[in-house]
């Protein structure tokens, strides 16, 4: 086996064992994943990268509707295809907007909210705590 079909059998195995990951443990594993591109067929629940986040690291984002990308269908501008990944410094998911019932969030989440920590206590939470305060409290450990 030559260096190339050496390489290309280790990015497979990156491939299949990222695939297996939960959100958090993508998140540590984050550069394992492959960059956004154009004209590629994603499935849903692939992760992928594109740009940095708030500490400088590559941004992840979930596929939550399968497609073949498009130069014009970013992940930061198409939130139907795609749900950015991120949890705050106390390992507390940050507030992302559900773009329907796949990713909404359900009694019981609790999420970092411009610094804040609010409860989910309704199921299928479209809405912010500062857009629908009724469907949040503040949480405290």
């Amino acid at each position: 086996m030559n260096m190339i079909e050496q390489a290309q059998a280790i990015r497979e195995a990156m491939d299949y064992a990222g695939a297996t990951l939960t959100e958090e443990m993508a998140l540590i594993c984050v550069h394992i994943y492959r960059p956004w591109a154009v004209n590629t067929a994603y499935k849903v629940d692939e992760y992928l990268t594109y740009g940095v986040n708030s500490v400088g690291d590559p941004q992840l984002y979930k596929v939550v509707q399968a497609h073949t990308s498009q130069a014009d269908w970013t992940p930061d501008l198409t939130p139907a295809l795609f749900t950015p990944i991120g949890l705050d410094e106390e390992g507390y998911p940050v507030w992302s907007q559900p773009t329907g019932a796949h990713d909404a969030y359900n009694k019981g989440d609790i999420v970092d909210y411009n610094g804040t920590l609010y409860e989910s206590l309704i199921d299928g939470n479209t809405y912010s705590p500062e857009a629908y305060p009724d469907g949040w409290k503040v949480y405290s450990a």
